[in-house]
């Protein structure tokens, strides 16, 4: 339903390439399709926007990535211009300015929903980031299998998606778990919320 609203709010100048469901599909179909730009959520299920276009950006650097997400926050906001995307519109705002941000990507502009950009600005100033020291302290691994554990995924599913042991996953989550202070699942699952790794 969301992909064929957005499908709507696109004029007949831009040519949909494809559509995908999750974080992971996203980088493998942008290796296939090579788009101008992707319109992604932060929220993406497997791999959020976040660690998704981080990704994209070590093997396609000139892909441009708009994020479209419900969370109305200057942080995510923050986050996603740090990681490199070229916007970032909030949902309700999506039909007066999606295509706005898709034009100014294509120009190699920045565009933020404007209800956030005061904020925005204001933390680039003050040197706030959305993200805490633990979450930077993580790897790009830890980070998938803790979105993948707030997701509610077993230490099973997670090696079988990664192709990697029940082992190494449980490897991972403790030593998360250890460098963060945390006693508990339960006490991870909101550290990763908390630091936008995964979303509620």
């Amino acid at each position: 339903m969301m992909a064929e609203g957005i499908k709507a709010l696109l004029p007949d100048e831009f040519e949909l390439v494809g559509i995908v469901e999750d974080g992971r599909a996203m980088v493998e179909a942008a290796e296939r399709l090579r788009p101008d730009v992707i319109v992604a959520d932060v929220a993406m299920p497997n791999l959020n926007g976040f660690e998704a276009l981080a990704r994209l950006r070590k093997s396609h650097p000139n892909i441009k990535v708009v994020f479209l997400t419900m969370h109305q926050n200057a942080a995510y906001a923050r986050r996603a211009l740090d990681a490199g995307a070229s916007g970032f519109v909030v949902k309700h705002s999506a039909p007066e300015e999606l295509v706005v941000a898709i034009h100014a990507a294509l120009k190699g502009k920045i565009f933020i929903t404007p209800s956030l950009t005061k904020q925005v600005v204001e933390q680039a100033e003050t040197g706030a980031r959305g993200e805490k020291e633990g979450a930077k302290s993580l790897t790009s691994r830890q980070r998938e299998i803790l979105q993948l554990l707030a997701e509610g995924r077993s230490a099973k599913e997670i090696a079988s998606d990664l192709a990697i042991s029940p082992r190494t996953v449980e490897f991972h989550k403790y030593q998360m778990m250890e460098m963060n202070g945390l006693r508990s699942s339960a006490e991870l699952i909101h550290f990763a919320i908390k630091q936008g790794i995964a979303t509620i």
